[in-house]
Formats: structure tokens, C-alpha cells, sequence
């Protein structure tokens, strides 16, 4: 999925008054570390969908803008949110670095925790980690301390999860905890649930337990 292009004249609308964070690469048709990052913004462009917006804009086409944000090297990456600059890099990232700089700035579903937000709270043991994947899954990797309930069973199970202390529930994903705690709360049952899940968990680059 390639990014749009936009141009000086569209950047105000599509960028600085966009409700959603942005991440522009500024970039130039001749430069090979940029075509080098291709693949890997198309890939977060998908993996954020609906969660941030990615763009590129043609330094050599955008003089005025780039000389107004000091675009002295490219590739370079800006993220916005609410219509001003939250953070920036330059030249070949890896692709969960940049992501990092929108992430603070994501829409968030009710009751969801950032694996740093989790990892902090672990480290204060104000919470317990329930990992809700399979016993094998489970088995080869989790998070430090996790316990093990199936998702199957958290429903029928719930007096066990508070056994230990406040719950973070999680899942390979995150999307099936999402969806549990969301029906859940129509019980008026409130459940905080990993955002991202194991997968981001791991991204992040946060300890594991084996």
C-alpha cells in the first residue's frame, strides 16, 4: 500500500488539522535511503490503520515547508498530533521506533494499557498479568509473574482473577481481550486489557519469561 503524496498546499488539512496523529516522511524521488524505508512504511501504514495516518511529501516539490521545519536531512520522519510537531527521526529507523512516536498519540479503547504502562505498573506490583492464549502458547513465553486462564474460561472464572490482585488481561493480539472486556462492561464488569497484546509486548522489546 503505497503512502499518499501531498502536496505544500494540502499539508494543513491532511497533517495540522487531522484528528488522528500523523508521521510524514519527508523524502526525495533520487534519495535510495529512502526507497530502502519503502516497505517498512507501508507495513506500519496497514499495521495503524485507523490509528494514525502516514504521508509522504516531496522535499524537492515542498521547498517552503521543508525550509520552515528544517529539513536538513532525508529521509526524515515528523510526527503531528493536533496540529503541531511530537517527535521526530532521521534516516533508516526500524520499524517500531517510529511507530513509538505516534503511539502515545493513538485513539484508546476503554479500559486499554500500553505495554510500558504495564511494565511500570509490574514493576510497582500494582497489577498481575493474566495471560488468556492457550496452555502451549502460555508455556513457551509470557510475561514475567502472568497467570493462565483461557479466554474461554474468564467468564465463569472471574472470582479466581482477582485472587492475586488486580488483573491486566492479555491475549496474542489484543483483539480478543479487547472484545472480552468490552462485553464484560456491559455486566458493568471493568477489566483492564493489554493493548496490542503479547505481540506488541514482545515489539516492544519488554522481558519475557520462558
Amino acid at each position: 500500500m503505497a503512502l499518499p503524496l501531498i502536496a505544500e498546499s494540502e499539508f494543513e488539512a491532511r497533517v495540522l488539522r487531522s484528528e488522528l496523529p500523523v508521521l510524514v516522511d519527508f523524502f526525495a524521488q533520487w534519495c535510495a535511503p529512502c526507497k530502502q524505508m519503502d516497505p517498512e512504511l507501508e507495513a506500519l501504514a496497514v499495521e495503524l490503520k485507523g490509528k494514525a495516518e502516514l504521508v509522504k511529501v516531496d522535499t524537492d516539490r515542498a521547498p517552503q515547508l521543508s525550509s520552515m521545519l528544517r529539513i536538513q536531512t532525508i529521509p526524515t520522519y515528523i510526527a503531528f498530533f493536533q496540529g503541531r510537531p511530537v517527535g521526530s527521526e532521521r534516516g533508516v529507523v526500524a520499524r517500531a521506533r517510529l511507530r513509538s512516536l505516534l503511539e502515545p498519540y493513538f485513539p484508546r479503547a476503554e479500559g486499554a494499557i500500553r505495554s510500558r504502562e504495564l511494565a511500570e505498573l509490574l514493576k510497582q506490583k500494582a497489577v498481575v498479568p493474566v495471560d488468556t492464549r492457550d496452555a502451549f502458547s502460555f508455556g513457551r513465553a509470557r510475561i514475567p509473574g502472568a497467570k493462565n486462564i483461557p479466554i474461554e474460561e474468564i467468564e465463569t472464572r472471574l472470582a479466581e482473577l482477582h485472587m492475586h490482585g488486580q488483573p491486566v488481561l492479555y491475549c496474542r493480539s489484543g483483539e480478543r481481550t479487547h472484545e472480552l472486556t468490552e462485553k464484560l462492561a456491559k455486566d458493568g464488569i471493568d477489566l483492564p486489557f493489554l493493548e496490542g497484546g503479547f505481540l506488541t509486548w514482545e515489539a516492544d522489546m519488554m522481558p519475557i519469561e520462558r
